[in-house]
């Protein structure tokens, strides 16, 4: 089951980072308010947007959606 929601493990690990929204908006090529409502949890990402997100987070695919179920 999952226990974290996407936007949740993208914002910590973003923040982890150090990341502002804006930079890793920039570095993956997407709006930086698309960050903010992934974050929020008011979209869903697409998965060319988290094979993205996971490549500026120096993660891949599986491990960015795996954190969900920790």
């Amino acid at each position: 089951m999952i226990t974290n929601s996407f936007g949740q493990v993208l914002q910590k690990i973003r923040i982890e980072q150090g990341l502002s929204q804006e930079e890793l908006a920039f570095k993956a090529a997407l709006h930086r308010t698309y960050i903010s409502d992934l974050e929020r949890d008011r979209k869903s990402p697409s998965l060319r947007s988290v094979e993205k997100i996971a490549c500026v987070l120096g993660l891949s695919m599986f491990d960015l959606i795996h954190r969900m179920y920790e």
